[in-house]
């Protein structure tokens, strides 16, 4: 069933409109190994910008590039509309803690979605349904805590032998809270980044390692997402390179109908 009280999603992304920017708070509940979970980040931003005053249309695109670490505790969130015009909304986020350095920097786009010609050539992958696979079992990292992943294809194994040639980066699996709660554009960005890091499936281990940049398309507005009233998502993600310290990720949210929610592509930093 779903939760009844404050999910713990809501409160790590809450926000507080300020005079001069919007105020927000890192979660030790969201938290990675030197760090916020940078999903939780990206949705925090993505609340801000859904509450904001001037907000019109739903999300389309989100770009997140996370510039310095981010430290525990509260954070400034420096909103500004940079272009609108009848169909689109364009704007610029700055998050900045302490000395007012900026850490992360989002740039979104947010449209008015209209009837049109449909159609979707990528085809829906086939899976078990979600009640027939067991859950990953929980890890140190707390924000891994907070979900439920349900893998079908390229479990999660980081205590084998690095592989030397040809790894494989690909997963399927099933993501969800581990709380259930339906899921709404929030939880969609959060989602877009909880895939683990491609290097971890590749060596079979973990390495240091850290997203540079973000990016994620919505493919529904929140009336159709809504609309579908669901808790989980079938989720698939790869890789294309690894080279000279960074790595790409492209990534698949699916709905459990066959709808394709949101994609998403990343490059990021690793250590190995």
């Amino acid at each position: 069933m779903l939760t009844t009280t404050q999910h713990l999603f809501d409160e790590a992304t809450r926000v507080t409109a300020g005079d001069s920017c919007w105020q927000g708070q890192t979660s030790e509940d969201y938290w990675a190994f030197v760090g916020p979970f940078g999903g939780a980040t990206a949705a925090t931003i993505l609340r801000a910008l859904i509450d904001h005053p001037r907000r019109s249309g739903d999300p389309l695109a989100l770009t997140v590039n996370y510039c310095a670490p981010i430290a525990e505790g509260g954070f400034d969130l420096d909103i500004r509309l940079v272009k609108a015009n009848r169909s689109s909304q364009h704007w610029c986020v700055e998050l900045a803690q302490g000395s007012g350095e900026v850490a992360t920097l989002a740039t979104a786009v947010f449209a008015e979605r209209r009837p049109s010609w449909s159609h979707q050539p990528a085809p829906f992958p086939k899976a078990p349904p979600f009640e027939q696979i067991l859950p990953y079992p929980k890890v140190a990292a707390s924000w891994v805590k907070q979900y439920d992943f349900r893998f079908i294809e390229g479990d999660a194994d980081f205590g084998g032998t690095p592989k030397a040639a040809a790894p494989d980066a690909f997963s399927k699996l099933w993501i969800g809270d581990r709380v259930p709660r339906k899921i709404d554009m929030l939880s969609l960005m959060s989602m877009s980044d909880a895939f683990f890091a491609r290097v971890f499936h590749a060596r079979c281990q973990l390495v240091p390692f850290g997203t540079v940049s973000l990016t994620t398309y919505f493919h529904v507005d929140a009336e159709e997402l809504a609309g579908e009233d669901i808790t989980r998502v079938l989720a698939v993600a790869d890789a294309k390179i690894f080279y000279k310290s960074y790595g790409d990720q492209n990534g698949e949210l699916w709905s459990p109908s066959g709808r394709l929610l949101a994609t998403t592509t990343q490059i990021g930093y690793f250590k190995a």
